[in-house]
């Protein structure tokens, strides 16, 4: 009896490359042109999170040839009441992706949804078909029924919430899957810990999209080295986020959940509570439950890659923070509110770091929601001012001024006899998707693997437990543990519901 043997989409993509060749053999760029790459050379990628920062990455990376979006997924099958940063924003870069400046036409609002992303890519690929039809990504509600049914895939993408970061990861590559996410790693230290030592023990490859290569950091690392402004004392990053209206209380109205979206799903690890439009979308990471905050929102971009070029390999063993306080009238009375649920409007976190292989012990000082350093007295004098968002390194001789994303540092004061004079090199080489995607396909460790990010990690992590500790907390690395306010150990995980224990 002849026998008919299953095969998956990887096997399928690989046999359809062999028959193509079946009558003649000739060199793959002839076949496909240049840039070509064989189906079975492709990196099979799972899309979990298609909300307006998903859609948009989506659209910049769905035309790299060395991947193919083989399934996506999101507890939403589709609104267009999703929050962003600009009313068109998603809409044009998936009119852009795909060459049809009428797609979206009758949509009123901001799109998002797991449909949305199916229809994307399945558009997307069909380009590329005789018939214009490709069927070939499937939609998932629940990102653990994506792990069971797609298991040729090869990689991951997570684009969720931060609440959702470690589950995900932490499940994807038990199943064997490589895995890129959106920053934060996780929002509590005990869950990002665990999402590194599983990447660590699985030697799967990982990547943290934070990463990049700024070379104006390699022009600061030097300038320090080389005595321009004496020994380190500080370094100063702000930002001007949030750029989210940040709430102070918890919703007392309960609004019903909307059709066709799993706030069972949604809500994952978190402890129970009634839906909220306040919690979703793009607002999500102002809460303490859900998000990580302005520093993990922006401070991963600058941090990262900053704690990478000057070897930065501890986390702070000390933080501080100063947050904005807010009342509120009870019966024509001012009451101070406790704000034990989400960051404040703004706030500033002094991080003490010991001394590490080519640094002095230093301080790093975070600032957001306006909060930014006194100007310097050498700018002031010459009319300037600080920028809404910078980076100012401060030694006992002298500061540098850097761009909050790595632009070309500056000595200050600028007529400083010992000017440098050196000018920040051009960034070259890959894409900063072909940075993971390669990593990906040689099974190696990309430069902004996970492996590598603990110390910006549990650094950042650190000052939202400064933040709700309303103190200075001391940390053990070591032993992962607040050691002068035991009470302060509860922020370091979190009250997990049933079945979503990590």
């Amino acid at each position: 009896m002849a026998t008919t043997k299953k095969i998956n989409r990887r096997e399928f993509l690989g046999s359809a490359a062999v028959a193509s060749l079946a009558f003649t053999v000739v060199p793959r760029q002839v076949l496909g042109g240049p840039g070509y790459v064989a189906p079975s050379d492709k990196i099979t990628l799972g899309y979990i999170g298609c909300g307006t920062q998903g859609l948009r990455e989506m659209a910049a990376l769905i035309s790299n040839p060395a991947l193919q979006i083989v399934a996506v997924c999101d507890p939403n099958k589709s609104s267009t009441n999703y929050v962003d940063w600009s009313l068109n924003s998603v809409r044009n870069g998936i009119r852009t992706a795909l060459g049809d400046n009428s797609w979206g036409e009758a949509i009123k609002g901001i799109p998002g949804g797991r449909d949305i992303g199916q229809e994307f890519v399945q558009k997307y690929y069909g380009k590329s078909k005789d018939s214009g039809i490709y069927k070939g990504c499937a939609s998932y509600e629940d990102f653990r029924e994506l792990l069971e049914k797609e298991s040729d895939l090869n990689a991951i993408k997570i684009m969720t919430p931060d609440h959702l970061h470690a589950p995900v990861a932490i499940a994807s590559m038990k199943k064997g899957k490589h895995v890129v996410t959106h920053k934060p790693i996780a929002n509590r230290m005990h869950e990002a810990r665990l999402t590194i030592d599983t990447a660590r023990k699985t030697g799967l490859s990982t990547h943290l999209l934070a990463w990049s290569k700024r070379p104006g950091y390699d022009v600061v690392k030097k300038w320090i080295g080389e005595g321009y402004i004496g020994k380190l004392k500080e370094i100063h990053n702000w930002s001007n986020r949030p750029m989210w209206p940040q709430w102070q209380s918890n919703p007392t109205d309960t609004p019903p959940v909307p059709k066709d979206f799993n706030w069972d799903l949604w809500l994952g690890p978190v402890p129970d509570r009634p839906y909220h439009p306040n919690y979703t979308h793009a607002v999500f990471r102002g809460w303490y439950d859900f998000g990580a905050g302005s520093i993990a929102d922006m401070g991963h971009y600058s941090l990262f890659p900053l704690f990478l070029t000057l070897g930065i390999n501890t986390p702070a063993k000390s933080a501080e923070a100063y947050a904005t306080t807010t009342c509120a009238l009870q019966n024509n009375v001012a009451v101070g509110v406790k704000n034990d649920v989400a960051f404040p409007l703004s706030c500033i976190i002094r991080f003490k770091f010991p001394a590490q292989t080519e640094l002095p012990p230093f301080d790093l000082f975070w600032y957001d929601g306006g909060m930014k350093p006194v100007t310097p007295d050498e700018l002031s004098a010459e009319g300037k001012s600080l920028t809404a968002e910078g980076m100012m390194f401060v030694g006992d001789k002298g500061k540098i001024l850097a761009g909050f994303r790595g632009e070309a540092p500056v000595l200050i004061p600028e007529n400083k006899s010992a000017l440098p004079g050196e000018k920040t090199p051009e960034p070259a080489g890959q894409s900063a998707n072909d940075v993971w995607i390669n990593s990906f396909k040689n099974n190696t460790q990309s430069p902004g693997s996970f492996i590598y990010a603990g110390p910006v990690t549990e650094t950042i992590l650190l000052g939202a437990v400064a933040l709700r500790a309303g103190k200075k907390v001391e940390y053990d690395t070591l032993n992962m543990k607040i050691t002068n306010i035991p009470e302060a150990n509860k922020y370091l995980v979190r009250e997990y519901r049933k079945g979503w224990e990590l």
